[in-house]
């Protein structure tokens, strides 16, 4: 982006048209995504799924597909993880306009073949930054899972019986490896 290129703020973001790209907002400037292909849409709906149900079951709070959460202002930035899990405690009354304001308090990214090491890294230490308590990386291709957490070290995932134990952010969820790649 040249060095005079106007800034772009969340609320103009919220406004673009709607075509079949997602956008992302860092730091102002918009990063445009690739629709996602079968495996990325399968991996996400197998964990949708597998995390939604045991959040509605137990009454936790919500799990959102490709909702922006605006983590900083001035300039803005918005990401949209593939999943987010918010405690009920977070969730408002009633609807709210706009981006969610802050953080989830779980952000699932599934990677696509066309990312890039560096933005993925980028993304999860601004999800940890801002608040995050953690961030499940998960890709289709390798069948691994890399879970980040602010406070302790990164656990990769990649055998069919590991476990991922999410309940120190999810109360009681517990899945394994197999149960999302199956």
């Amino acid at each position: 982006m040249p060095a005079d290129a106007r800034l772009v703020t969340a609320e103009e973001l919220e406004k673009f048209p709607d075509d079949d790209y997602r956008y992302e907002l860092v730091e102002g400037r918009v990063v445009r995504m690739s629709p996602v292909g079968f495996q990325h849409g399968h991996t996400v709906v197998r964990l949708t799924i597998l995390l939604g149900g045991h959040v509605q079951n137990m009454s936790l709070g919500a799990v959102v597909s490709e909702v922006g959460f605006k983590l900083a202002s001035n300039p803005d930035t918005v990401r949209g993880p593939d999943l987010a899990f918010i405690r009920q405690a977070r969730l408002p009354a009633q609807d709210l306009p706009g981006f969610w304001e802050g953080p989830p308090d779980l952000a699932i990214e599934v990677l696509s073949p066309d990312d890039r090491a560096t933005v993925i890294r980028t993304k999860v230490e601004q999800y940890l930054e801002r608040g995050v308590l953690a961030v499940v990386v998960v890709d289709p291709h390798d069948q691994a899972i890399t879970v980040h957490r602010r406070s302790a070290p990164r656990v990769t995932l990649t055998a069919a019986d590991d476990r991922l134990d999410l309940d120190d952010v999810v109360p009681g969820f517990s899945c394994s490896v197999g149960e999302i790649f199956g």
